[in-house]
């Protein structure tokens, strides 16, 4: 494959290091490396989760699996990949949250986590629902990263994000690739399936910077950004 010099500049802009970027590029097609470190879908969250779908989003099924065609990506906002395993890994969303636990008990959580030097965590089923964004999660998959505003998302993290966006787009009709900050253009669209219209909240994460340099990675696959 020949190589677009005018994509790599860009992405040297945004994000600074060449031979790790265009080495991404060139071999984007490369076997990518996923460790499984699954959370417990139990019992409880699958009922939860049945429970979500039905009551959130107006859909009644047996099981949680969704038919994905969005993928979000997020950041933590702070904590390590063990501690953010942990704090998913409860079926049941913590008090302190209660403007989410109002709405429903389950607890928050995404099909995959991104370390900050680059390695993939899947959580559990790509296509099982996942509590990360407001209205979506019915078709959405999450995705977070370690990091925050503070401590801002690395090029191992642009790169790996980008792998695995395509890697879900072989499997999965994918239409849809967003930062959580933008989850919100999905509102009064037929996507949108949130059946309370004031439940919503305002994110920044993961930031601009990070979604562009992730998008002229993935620019070939023609995802959209906006309904």
């Amino acid at each position: 494959m020949q190589t677009n010099y005018k994509k790599i500049l860009a992405i040297l802009l945004l994000v600074g290091n060449f031979n790790k970027i265009n080495a991404a590029y060139t071999q984007r097609d490369t076997a990518l490396n996923i460790i499984q470190l699954p959370i417990n879908y139990s019992k409880e969250r699958t009922e939860l989760s049945i429970e979500y779908l039905k009551n959130r989003h107006g859909i009644e099924q047996s099981t949680p699996i969704i038919n994905p065609i969005m993928i979000v990506l997020h950041f933590t906002d702070g904590g390590t990949i063990h501690s953010i395993h942990d704090y998913f890994n409860a079926p049941t969303i913590e008090d302190s949250r209660q403007i989410n636990k109002k709405v429903s008990a389950l607890n928050v959580g995404s099909q995959f986590l991104i370390d900050r030097d680059g390695k993939i965590y899947q959580l559990m089923p790509d296509n099982y629902l996942a509590r990360h964004a407001i209205g979506i999660n019915y078709c959405a998959i999450g995705v977070e990263n370690i990091g925050s505003e503070k401590e801002p998302l690395t090029e191992e993290q642009v790169i790996a994000n980008a792998k695995l966006v395509r890697h879900l787009c072989k499997k999965y009709k994918i239409e849809y690739l967003i930062g959580h900050s933008e989850y919100i253009k999905f509102r009064n669209t037929p996507i949108w399936k949130e059946s309370d219209p004031k439940y919503i909240t305002y994110k920044t994460d993961p930031g601009e910077k990070f979604m562009e340099g992730v998008r002229i990675l993935t620019m070939d696959l023609n995802l959209k950004s906006n309904p």
